[in-house]
């Protein structure tokens, strides 16, 4: 057995970044960029008024002016000012020539085509944006690796980039194995459970930035799992797969992995998910998780999920979840043999994080994930936690 720290290592050294794809910037929502964007031009490109008002000559003392023209947004048709007049201005218009300050409209009374300025001294270039105010050209933008999200898609659309090259989102082939799973719309029979692992897992795929391909479901038969397993590894960029990986006769997945690949570690000091495996086939990751659905899935919380987001090209900074440190709520029950990630829920208050579990922790219990927003981090080598102790938690959702 090694490390959890040792295994997320292992995995990592062997994820690379999927090849970039070039798309429209407006269909780019949520891809990760694969190049630095810099602007073409300034932004504004001209000098534009910040407020609506009037453009006027800073250094003219005059107090009453005439109203000689407008200037609206989008159009360039103001007549020059001169002292003594003013020109109407649109918030965003450009500067009419002659001008070089605005007076805003609440600081203003217009009277038979004359204006009055009510403001004692005006300062030039006041309510103006100059060129390049808010971007310069050549400026760097957008870097390499910066996730796309609303404000970088108007961003986009600012400077007009209109194409962007963006990393891939992996496409992730899911499967379930187990001679006792049957459908979650077939009632269990003897010795039956329904399969959720293959849901849930898909599910989290999708919220790591990943694309499912549900494979369906392997039953415990070497010829059968071998086919949709590669079938999967043809079809994805990466396969991930849940049961099979213990000591039974009929833990079918490890002895396939080593027979294909190279089975990078198979055993790792964590709970829940000991038997979580890891291998490389053809260059191509496969995951296989521990039958039981918690097992499964905090497995993929703390291994899988950080490979997705670095083949989606994100920054080594932003592949795992945050960490906070929590105070606990009560005395938490933990064996010093391996890390455990214990489900739990942190809330904020008073400027503190406290925690407490979702209760009964055990390895099938998938209800202890439900409502969950972190994973309390107990490590290896220390033993139980009484209320009022600092631990580290992984956060998983929202913390109110």
């Amino acid at each position: 057995m090694i490390p959890v720290e040792e295994a997320q290592r292992r995995i990592l050294d062997r994820i690379r970044p999927l090849e970039p794809a070039t798309m429209r910037f407006d269909e780019a929502l949520g891809f990760v960029l694969a190049e630095d964007i810099h602007a073409a031009e300034n932004m504004p490109p001209f000098a534009a008024a910040a407020k609506d008002g009037f453009a006027v000559v800073a250094s003219d003392t005059s107090r009453v002016r005439r109203l000689v023209g407008e200037q609206m947004a989008g159009t360039v048709s103001g007549p020059r000012v001169e002292p003594g007049t003013v020109v109407r201005i649109t918030t965003g218009a450009p500067i009419p020539p002659g001008a070089d300050a605005v007076v805003m409209v609440e600081r203003t009374e217009e009277q038979n085509g004359r204006v009055i300025i009510h403001q004692e001294t005006i300062e030039p270039g006041a309510d103006i944006r100059p060129p390049g105010q808010d971007i310069q050209k050549g400026q760097l933008v957008l870097k390499q690796g910066t996730r796309l999200g609303p404000a970088e898609i108007g961003l986009l659309a600012t400077i007009g980039c209109t194409s962007v090259k963006v990393y891939r989102r992996p496409t992730v082939a899911v499967l379930s194995t187990g001679d006792e799973l049957v459908e979650p719309d077939e009632s269990p029979g003897p010795g039956q459970i329904r399969d959720s692992n293959r849901y849930t897992l898909a599910a989290a795929v999708a919220e790591a930035g990943g694309i499912p391909l549900i494979l369906g479901l392997s039953r415990d038969v070497e010829t059968t799992l071998e086919e949709l397993m590669l079938q999967g590894l043809e079809q994805a960029d990466a396969l991930l797969t849940s049961g099979g990986v213990s000591m039974g006769d009929k833990d079918l997945v490890k002895p396939i992995l080593e027979r294909l690949g190279t089975v990078h570690f198979g055993r790792v000091y964590t709970k829940p998910g000991k038997p979580v495996t890891f291998a490389t086939v053809n260059g191509k990751p496969v995951f296989a998780m521990p039958g039981f659905p918690v097992s499964s899935l905090v497995s993929f919380e703390i291994f899988v999920r950080p490979a997705l987001r670095r083949m989606q090209g994100y920054p080594e900074r932003d592949l795992f979840r945050p960490e906070r440190k929590v105070i606990l709520e009560h005395d938490v029950h933990h064996t010093a043999d391996r890390t455990e990630f214990q489900r739990a829920i942190v809330t904020y208050r008073d400027g503190q994080f406290y925690a407490r579990t979702t209760g009964f922790q055990g390895s099938g219990r998938l209800l202890s994930m439900v409502g969950a927003n972190a994973l309390l981090r107990l490590p290896h080598g220390e033993g139980n936690f009484k209320r009022g102790d600092l631990v580290s938690a992984l956060v998983i959702g929202d913390i109110f």
